[in-house]
């Protein structure tokens, strides 16, 4: 996700996830992912996540940045600049 610019930065951290799953109770070991992007290169993120994932309904989410620090912001939008 990095080398293609879809991320500036993936934090990976093991988590455990219960949840039912077409009926049945589960209770599986996963990775979360935490990939600082920009907005414009969410949809490539998002459909490059799911034609890879195990999952049929892999959990993708965004949150909103309200504010943050300036220079860690650009270099976010500038390390996800498509590549030309």
């Amino acid at each position: 996700m990095v080398e293609a610019h879809l991320g500036a930065c993936v934090q990976v951290v093991p988590i455990r996830s219960f949840y039912v799953w077409e009926g049945a109770a589960q209770d599986d070991p996963e990775w979360q992912l935490q990939i600082k992007t920009s907005a414009t290169r969410m949809e490539a993120l998002v459909e490059h996540i799911k034609a890879r994932h195990s999952y049929d309904v892999p959990e993708i989410i965004a949150t909103p940045i309200i504010t943050g620090n300036a220079d860690y912001l650009a270099w976010v939008d500038q390390e996800t600049r498509p590549a030309v």
